[in-house]
């Protein structure tokens, strides 16, 4: 488990399934013969009232021997980024780190079939694609070239038991310390600290 003050910790569906789809390629985690760890381009999907995380792996990476070794964890990071206790009105006060992250929990699934590991690899590629300007087709490669690709990977799913948020975003903090820190993270420009200030924007509006 993660440790979640209650301060920090997110538990809306909505919200940790939106940060999954953002972030979707996730740290898949193991115990079968030892931890181990892949990172792994998942998909989110939702039938019969449950939660599916979908993905595959490479056939010679040795987790796929784990996949049936009782519970995985899916890890998903967001946007962090470092917080100088400079930006307080008021101290004495510690460096600290603000992010999201999503821990998805469940017991994963080998599917072998061809058809259901083909419309995954046709549903990843349709996604990530879709921001090409000429976007790259599964269908327009040789029949003989995705079927040695496909004899590769092995397709699995995580049906998931539960899933843990945790959004450390200066909520512990007076609130007038957190547009300070909004503004400084801005400043400093960057992927990660404008997505840590976006996620504060966002909560200050709640």
């Amino acid at each position: 488990m993660v440790y979640l003050p209650p301060h920090f910790t997110e538990t809306r569906e909505d919200v940790l399934l939106a940060h999954i789809e953002r972030h979707d390629f996730g740290l898949l985690i193991t115990q079968g013969g030892g931890l181990i760890a892949s990172q792994v381009p998942f998909l989110v999907e939702r039938r019969d009232g449950k939660l599916y995380l979908l993905g595959h792996l490479a056939r010679a990476n040795p987790q796929c021997a784990a996949l049936d070794a009782g519970e995985a964890l899916a890890i998903f990071h967001g946007p962090h980024a470092y917080v100088s206790p400079s930006w307080y009105e008021a101290g004495p006060a510690v460096p600290t780190w603000n992010y999201a992250s999503v821990h998805a929990y469940g017991t994963p699934r080998v599917i072998g079939e061809r058809d259901w590991l083909t419309s995954l690899l046709r549903r990843l590629s349709v996604r990530h694609e879709a921001r090409e300007a000429v976007p790259w087709r599964m269908d327009d490669q040789p029949a003989a070239y995705l079927a040695g690709m496909l004899g590769g990977i092995v397709g699995f799913e995580i049906a998931v038991s539960r899933l843990e948020g945790k959004f450390k975003l200066s909520q512990n903090r007076p609130s007038g310390d957190r547009p300070r820190i909004i503004a400084a993270l801005e400043a400093r420009g960057g992927d990660d600290a404008r997505g840590v200030a976006r996620l504060m924007r966002e909560r200050e509006k709640r």
